[in-house]
C-alpha cells in the first residue's frame, strides 16, 4: 500500500473508520494492512476507542456543530470522531496537537471551508469542557462522560438522562450500547453488576499470556520478558502474565518457540472447568483460531488425541499455525469440517467434545467493539437455534460416560443456562456436572465475560 509509511496514527484511524463503514468490514482486519507497527498500535487504540464510545461522540458533534450527523461527510465526520475521542477520553494528550492535526488533515483531503468547520467544532467542544479528567464521585453525572471506573470528562452542559430516574437510558447512551441490551442486563443482574458490565465493555482490554506448561513456567517466562525490558506481572490466581505495556506479540521473547499463547483470563476458564485428562480422545468442534485447542492439549499433558475442526475452513489455517508454533502437532489433528464423519468412525466416539459456540459476543464487547452497533434482539434467537443444533450434534459423537463441554463468550442467559437447561430436558440421558458464568470486569485484573457448562453422557452406563 503505497504512501502508508508517512501517515500518522490519527490519519490512519480516520481512514480505517471510513473504510470499515463503507465495506461493512471489521476495523481490526483493515488495520492489519498498515505496515507501521508503532503508528498502527496507536491507531488501533483510537479506532477501537471511537467505536466503543461512538454514540456519545456523535452526540457531542451534533450538539456543538448544530448539524445532524447524517449531513456531515463521512471523511470529515471520522476526523471529528477521532478528535473528539482524544479530547474527551485521552486527557493526557495535548489539546493543541489534537486540534491542529485534525484541521491540517482536513485541509489536505478537502478544502479550507471544511477545515474551518472541523476547527470550529473541536474548539467549541473545548470551550464546553470544564475538566478533562475529574473524579466521577465529585462530578455531575448528567454533565460527565466516564473514562474509567474512577474518572470522567466534565462538560459545562447537561448531556445525559438522569442516572437514577432512567438507568437504562443513561447507561445506554453513556456507554454507547443498545438500550434493549442494557435492559436485559438490568433485569438479569441488577444495577450494580450492570454498571460493572458496561464499564468493562468499554475498557481498553489488557493483554494476558498463558505460559505453555509443557515448556516453561510463569516465573521463567516473566524473567525472560523482563530481561528483554518487557513490562509485565504475574496474575497470582491464574498464573497468567499481564503485559503492562503491550507491543508486538510476535516480537516477544519466546513467541517463536511456542512458550505462550495470548488468551483472556475468562477464556481460560472453560478448559480449567472441563479438566481434560491424559489419554482422552477429544473433538474441538468450533476450534478456530485454536487457542482452546492448544489449552486442551496442554492441560491433558500433551497425551490426548485431539481432532480440531471448524465450519469456516478458511480459519483452520490459523489453527494449524498456532498448533505448530506451540509444538502440539503430534497430538492435534486439524481436519476439514466435511471430513468429520469419516474421522468420527475411526475414533468410535469421543471421551470429550468441546463446543465453543458462535454467539452474540456480549461478553467481549471491549475487544469486538463493532458488535454493539450490529447486534439485534432477533439475532440472538437465531443464534440459539444454531447453538442448540451444535450441542445436539456434539452429544451424538460422545461415548457413554463422555463429557460434553459447551461454552460461549456471551453473557445472555438464553444462549447459556437457558439453552443448556432446554438441552437437558430434551436429553434425559445427560446430566449437568457444573456450569460457570463469568461477567466482564474492569478491575486491575480486568477480563471479558463468558459461560461454560460441563455435561456428562450417562446413557449406556
Amino acid at each position: 500500500m503505497a504512501g502508508l509509511e508517512s501517515k500518522t496514527a490519527r490519519r490512519i484511524a480516520a481512514e480505517v473508520l471510513c473504510e470499515a463503514e463503507l465495506r461493512q468490514q471489521f476495523a481490526g482486519e483493515i488495520l492489519n494492512n498498515y505496515p507501521q507497527l508503532t503508528e498502527r498500535q496507536r491507531a488501533t487504540d483510537l479506532v477501537f476507542g471511537v467505536l466503543r464510545n461512538q454514540v456519545v461522540i456523535d452526540l457531542v458533534i451534533e450538539r456543538f456543530s448544530s448539524c445532524p450527523i447524517e449531513r456531515v461527510p463521512d471523511r470529515i465526520l471520522n476526523i471529528l470522531r477521532v478528535g473528539i475521542y482524544e479530547l474527551m477520553y485521552c486527557p493526557q494528550t495535548a489539546e493543541y496537537a489534537i486540534v491542529n492535526e485534525a484541521v491540517d488533515y482536513t485541509k489536505h483531503i478537502t478544502n479550507k471551508k471544511q477545515a474551518g468547520f472541523v476547527n470550529a467544532v473541536l474548539r467549541q467542544t473545548l470551550r464546553h469542557i470544564l475538566c478533562r479528567r475529574k473524579l466521577l464521585d465529585q462530578a455531575h453525572p448528567r454533565k460527565t462522560i466516564p473514562q474509567t471506573w474512577d474518572t470522567g470528562c466534565e462538560l459545562s452542559i447537561e448531556l445525559f438522562p438522569d442516572r437514577d430516574a432512567s438507568p437504562r437510558e443513561y447507561l445506554s447512551i453513556v456507554f454507547s450500547l443498545p438500550a434493549w441490551l442494557v435492559g436485559t442486563w438490568l433485569s438479569e443482574y441488577g444495577l450494580e453488576q450492570t454498571r460493572q458490565i458496561v464499564f468493562a465493555s468499554n475498557r481498553r482490554p489488557s493483554v494476558y499470556l498463558r505460559p505453555n506448561p509443557l515448556k516453561t513456567t510463569a516465573g521463567e517466562l516473566v524473567e525472560r520478558l523482563k530481561a528483554a525490558e518487557v513490562d509485565c506481572e504475574i496474575e497470582p490466581e491464574s498464573q497468567m502474565i499481564k503485559l503492562t505495556s503491550p507491543g508486538s506479540i510476535t516480537a516477544l521473547p519466546g513467541f517463536d518457540e511456542g512458550l505462550f499463547a495470548v488468551q483472556d483470563l475468562s477464556a481460560t476458564e472453560t478448559v480449567r472447568l472441563l479438566n481434560p485428562q491424559p489419554g482422552w480422545t477429544i473433538l474441538d468442534l468450533c476450534a478456530a483460531p485454536g487457542t482452546k485447542t492448544i489449552q486442551l492439549a496442554q492441560s491433558a499433558g500433551g497425551t490426548a488425541k485431539i481432532l480440531a475442526t471448524d465450519i469456516d475452513s478458511s480459519r483452520l489455517e490459523k489453527v494449524k499455525e498456532n498448533v505448530a508454533r506451540i509444538g502440539l502437532s503430534r497430538c492435534v489433528t486439524v481436519i476439514e469440517y466435511n471430513a468429520l464423519d469419516d474421522f468420527t468412525k475411526r475414533f468410535g466416539g469421543f471421551d470429550c467434545v468441546l463446543v465453543d459456540a458462535p454467539c452474540s459476543n456480549t461478553g467481549v464487547l471491549a475487544r469486538r467493539p463493532e458488535v454493539r452497533h450490529r447486534i439485534i434482539m432477533d439475532g440472538i434467537a437465531k443464534l440459539t437455534k444454531a447453538q442448540g443444533d451444535l450441542l445436539c450434534k456434539a452429544a451424538e459423537l460422545l461415548k457413554p460416560g463422555g463429557v460434553l463441554c459447551y461454552s460461549t463468550c456471551s453473557i445472555q442467559p438464553q444462549e447459556n443456562s437457558v439453552l443448556v437447561k432446554g438441552f437437558l430436558q430434551d436429553n434425559p440421558g445427560f446430566t449437568l456436572k457444573k456450569e460457570k458464568l463469568v461477567l466482564p470486569s474492569a478491575s486491575h485484573t480486568d477480563h471479558d465475560g463468558g459461560f461454560t457448562a460441563v455435561i456428562v453422557n450417562r446413557s449406556g452406563n
